[in-house]
């Protein structure tokens, strides 16, 4: 094991003087991803600066309408959320299915988009929602944030601290999972809104999660699974590994997207 510096950070503010003070510095919220890659030696950061415990990121608030939900929200407590269940019962539901229960009680929201994990959840939701993400030094609209697998538009001491998403008219997200970790190799999240339509594709995608126009532009003039069915999704830059064949993936998308808008009702 190599040698890093750990340090639990006292507030947000202490969080950022950290940040600026370290030479090659990783954030540690939930730990469901950095630890991993701390063991498998694919991070090797010189500092370790734990925010998890930090309260004021921790929270789920409904404002006018939308919900605003802290980056050190754990899964469980959106899964959970009364508020949440009320006004965007996709959004509990995708948080249901993350991993096991021991993930959920650990994994937060802002390490899941943070690290924009080509199969995480949470990247879908943002982007079918239309939701903003509010950081330490500014506000970035879902569509710009998401720059490709594993990077976001997230700068040097950059801080995610929460992210708004508002009320859909409809939403609802089904996804194919892999049997052992519970990741997704295809899900699908619908929304319709004051945005329009949109449908966002993540497990699939070669640069991570990604929009599906075709769908959009269906399901804008029918909203209805009929409408996608004989939509076939290319599989040209989608994913190929010993779970699924980009063709297998490409079919997948089509078969949770129709399952998605039925859901959605």
């Amino acid at each position: 094991m190599y040698q890093f510096n750990y340090v639990r950070a006292k507030s947000l503010a202490d969080a950022e003087a950290l940040l600026a003070q370290a030479d090659d510095p990783k954030l540690l919220a939930g730990g469901q991803t950095l630890i991993p890659t701390l063991k498998q030696r694919l991070a090797m950061p010189s500092d370790v600066i734990d925010i998890g415990g930090l309260k004021e990121l921790a929270f789920i608030k409904t404002e006018g309408n939308a919900i605003t939900i802290g980056a050190g929200t754990k899964h469980y407590d959106v899964a959970t959320s009364a508020d949440v269940k009320r006004h965007i019962p996709a959004l509990a539901q995708l948080a249901e299915w993350i991993g096991d229960p021991a993930v959920r009680h650990m994994g937060t929201l802002g390490g899941s988009i943070a690290n924009n994990d080509p199969a995480a959840d949470y990247p879908a939701a943002c982007l079918a929602l239309d939701a903003k993400i509010h950081t330490t030094k500014r506000l970035i609209e879902a569509d710009e944030y998401f720059k490709g697998m594993f990077e976001t538009a997230l700068t040097d001491g950059e801080i995610i601290k929460e992210v708004t998403f508002p009320h859909p008219e409809k939403a609802a997200y089904q996804k194919f999972r892999n049997p052992a970790s519970r990741y997704a190799m295809a899900g699908v999240f619908v929304s319709k809104g004051p945005w329009g339509v949109r449908v966002a594709v993540t497990g699939a995608g070669q640069n991570g999660v990604f929009r599906l126009k075709s769908m959009e532009d269906a399901l804008t003039k029918n909203w209805s699974p009929d409408a996608i069915a004989g939509i076939k999704v290319p599989a040209d830059g989608l994913l190929s590994d010993l779970h699924g064949s980009a063709e297998y993936r490409a079919h997948l998308i089509t078969v949770m997207a129709k399952r998605a808008v039925e859901a959605a009702g």
